[in-house]
């Protein structure tokens, strides 16, 4: 029966998750782990629990220390211990209300938890541990397969129900420009439409002794099992994934464990795909005796053997129970079956899945040949192998194509529900079409105030079925580090695709009156910024104009390089003018070209705003080329390794700008120092309290620290204390730091990635 989503057996009993593998930080918080399930009696008593857990997780206490807490959900007490049976009885009463809020916490000292198989020995010692005990529900990376149904018409075509734009409400403490313009988010409907089972075989009689007679209560609403397969690291270079394969079927992701009786497999599919690698890991073959809706029935080939298998389906649930297990082999010695009968083509997808997590991994069909041959002593054909692989491509990539495109509302439903603020806007066309995506997560709405106001934006191609463009906007932390802003995916790079990504861009992040935005040169990014930002000013990227100087006059290719980058770069108009001049000597009509331009969007030492250290688009390109391969990827598999991207990222950072002890951040506290070094070789003429004279080799600047400005204006373009003001900094009591604008300091760094970006750990529902 099922009360309040938690699972009951008997009258009385209670299901209940735990946490297991994970350890309590500083902030109370239990972190890691992965979920196990444990269905409890009435009567339990804590040191039954104590045992029951023990042997799940195979630790000796005798050795190694285990604690129990729960979440109260409550800011004075965030974590309540169960050490006794007056504890238990608490935390049972609060898993009966939700048990998928309350999980079980459960501790290890001095070792990490390993998953095992319970010893027949261990299950000797208490005789109540089957009535008590239900293997926990093992996590299995795999994807519910989306129902390739008339509903889904060709190209890509979303849900009829599903509305054009969802905004979720951005929180007022969160100090956004913007926070008038979100309204409350629709509910998203539920549109993944699940598969039914694959072929459920032979349709024989059944014998009597072949059916499980013992009632199964129904196990409806048993929340779904989290899939740590795509929480992999994005950047991972691949040979972390040796250690995870080497365990295959029952490594951490994978399907944990052996047949056990009264095991439970969320499908009949993952079910028959733990005794195909049960067969090829023991070395035997199995065949389906008698197969029904309800329940399964497998035996050895050999005819006198007694090992067999019964399952029976839960009643009102896809999920399955192991019923009767035979595990004695009585086959003669000699009987020797060819053992590639059980190695189908998505039994290899699950076992080689886990070596495809990263997704710019390189893996031949004649790898998996290889495996397969090293790991169970299988031989499969080239075209097994390869269609094994795409098995593995399509769980791990959340389907095919089409299906991805079905599954995109339900995810961006899930993304919004777990990352509150965050804006969501997807635009369908009137044939009911993918037309536009935008992606903004709250953390990066609220980062982007401790940021310079300068933006960088591009478009990359998608490389999937469908390709179309992915856009980003980005600028730079204080720590001169890339800090993503927003994600669009539209059709191509046009004047309709680039307003809209930009208007949303406009919606969420306002207007700052110093704002800059820097780009290339494409058509459609002018037009789009002249109509939406029309306040802001627009910046050329100094390299994309480069390459077009070397296109139309390609016989001064060195010329340009040599004279071109200095031009831009200079702080100083005298400076500027004698090297502008140099320039135009070299390359005949290159003046004209760049005052068509305008000398104002491709030089520092003409821009009307600040453009700090920002001339080129660089950090949009490294966006992209981090992206490369993941832009394969279908599209809700490719969001999702974006948010696992910046999810990282922001993680990363916020640790390291935490343990940050220097007044600014890391980047900047180097240049200063690298300042301070050259400013000792500086002569300093003092000419009043404020105004300095200050010598550098051959040429004279003037510092006057009332104005806070520097005759090679580097000091106020940048807000960063040049060479010069440095020099003046060790004659006078002056400090370096008073002198640097917040944008740098450790604050500023740490408060940009505040902000956390959660992960969604049910993807599957």
């Amino acid at each position: 029966m099922i009360q309040n989503n938690v699972i009951c057996g008997g009258m009385g009993d209670l299901a209940i998750w735990l946490r297991v593998g994970g350890k309590i930080n500083e902030s109370l918080n239990y972190v890691g782990g992965d979920y196990e399930m444990l269905l409890l009696k009435k009567n339990v008593t804590y040191g039954g629990l104590r045992k029951m857990i023990a042997k799940l997780l195979n630790v000796d206490e005798s050795v190694r220390k285990m604690e129990l807490n729960f979440e109260t959900g409550v800011l004075f007490k965030p974590l309540y211990g169960v050490t006794d049976d007056r504890t238990l009885e608490l935390y049972m009463h609060h898993a009966r209300q939700e048990s998928t809020k309350y999980f079980l916490l459960v501790t290890v000292r001095e070792e990490s938890v390993r998953h095992g198989k319970v010893s027949d020995k261990a299950k000797t010692e208490d005789k109540n541990f089957s009535d008590s005990y239900i293997p926990g529900l093992d996590s299995i990376n795999e994807v519910p397969n989306v129902a390739n149904s008339s509903n889904i018409a060709e190209d890509h075509v979303l849900p009829e129900l599903f509305a054009n734009s969802y905004v979720n409400e951005m929180p007022m403490e969160m100090p956004c420009p913007s926070h008038s313009q979100f309204v409350a988010p629709t509910p998203i409907p539920s549109f993944v439409d699940v598969l039914p089972n694959a072929s459920e075989g032979n349709e024989q009689g059944t014998a009597a002794e072949d059916v499980c007679t013992t009632p199964v209560e129904p196990y409806q609403n048993v929340p779904p099992i989290p899939i740590s397969v795509v929480e992999a690291d994005v950047e991972g270079s691949g040979s972390g994934d040796q250690t995870c394969v080497e365990e295959g079927i029952y490594g951490e992701g994978g399907i944990l464990g052996d047949i056990e009786e009264h095991r439970i497999f969320r499908s009949k599919k993952e079910l028959m795909t733990c005794l195909s690698i049960t067969a090829m890991t023991e070395k035997f073959q199995y065949k389906v005796f008698k197969s029904k809706p309800s329940f399964v029935v497998v035996r050895c080939v050999h005819t006198s053997c007694s090992w067999r298998v019964r399952a029976k389906k839960l009643v009102e649930s896809e999920y399955w129970m192991v019923t009767k297990y035979e595990k004695k082999h009585t086959c003669p010695t000699d009987f020797k079956p060819v053992r590639r009968r059980q190695a189908t083509s998505w039994v290899v997808g699950e076992f080689v899945k886990r070596k495809l997590i990263n997704p710019g991994r390189v893996y031949r069909p004649r790898d998996v040949m290889d495996d397969m041959k090293r790991k169970f002593g299988v031989d499969i054909s080239y075209s097994v192998a390869w269609r094994g692989r795409e098995c593995a491509y399509d769980n791990l990539r959340l389907g095919t194509p089409e299906q991805s495109y079905k599954l995109l509302p339900g995810y961006l439903h899930m993304l919004m529900d777990t990352n509150p603020g965050s804006v969501v806007n997807l635009e369908v066309s009137d044939g009911n079409k993918f037309q536009y995506l935008f992606i903004a997560f709250a953390a990066s709405i609220h980062g982007f105030s401790y940021c310079r106001p300068v933006i960088s934006i591009d478009a990359t191609h998608l490389k999937g079925k469908y390709i179309g463009v992915l856009f980003t906007a980005v600028c730079h932390d204080a720590n001169q580090q890339i800090f993503p802003l927003a994600f669009g995916v539209g059709d191509s790079e046009n004047d309709a695709s680039w307003s809209w990504f930009l208007g949303r861009v406009k919606s969420v992040f306002g207007v700052n009156p110093a704002l800059i935005i820097v780009s290339d040169r494409h058509r459609s990014i002018n037009n789009a910024v002249k109509e939406v930002f029309p306040q802001a000013f627009h910046e050329i990227c100094m390299y994309h104009l480069l390459n077009n100087l070397k296109t139309k006059f390609r016989n001064k290719t060195k010329e340009l390089e040599q004279h071109y980058i200095r031009t831009a770069k200079t702080y100083n108009l005298q400076d500027f003018h004698v090297l502008f001049y140099t320039l135009c000597s070299a390359v005949p009509g290159v003046k004209e070209y760049l005052e068509a331009v305008g000398l104002d969007r491709w030089t520092r030492s003409h821009a009307p705003f600040r453009r700090y250290n920002i001339m080129t688009t660089n950090i949009s390109e490294s966006l992209n080329a981090v992206l490369v391969k993941v832009r394969e990827l279908p599209i809700t598999a490719f969001v999702n390794e974006i948010r696992l991207l910046c999810q990282k990222w922001f993680h990363e950072r916020r640790t390291k700008a935490a343990g940050c002890t220097t007044m600014m951040s890391k980047d900047v506290e180097t240049k200063l120092e690298e300042r301070k070094d050259r400013a000792q070789a500086m002569g300093v003429i003092c000419a009043d309290q404020y105004t300095f004279d200050v010598v550098d080799g051959d040429r004279n600047y003037c510092v006057d620290m009332a104005l806070w400005t520097c005759t090679c204006r580097k000091f106020q373009l940048d807000q960063l204390p040049c060479d010069h003001v440095l020099a003046v900094v060790r004659k006078t009591p002056y400090q370096a730091y008073d002198l640097c604008s917040l944008y740098y300091t450790r604050e500023f760094w740490h408060e940009t990635y505040r902000a956390v970006i959660s992960l969604i750990p049910y993807i599957s529902s």
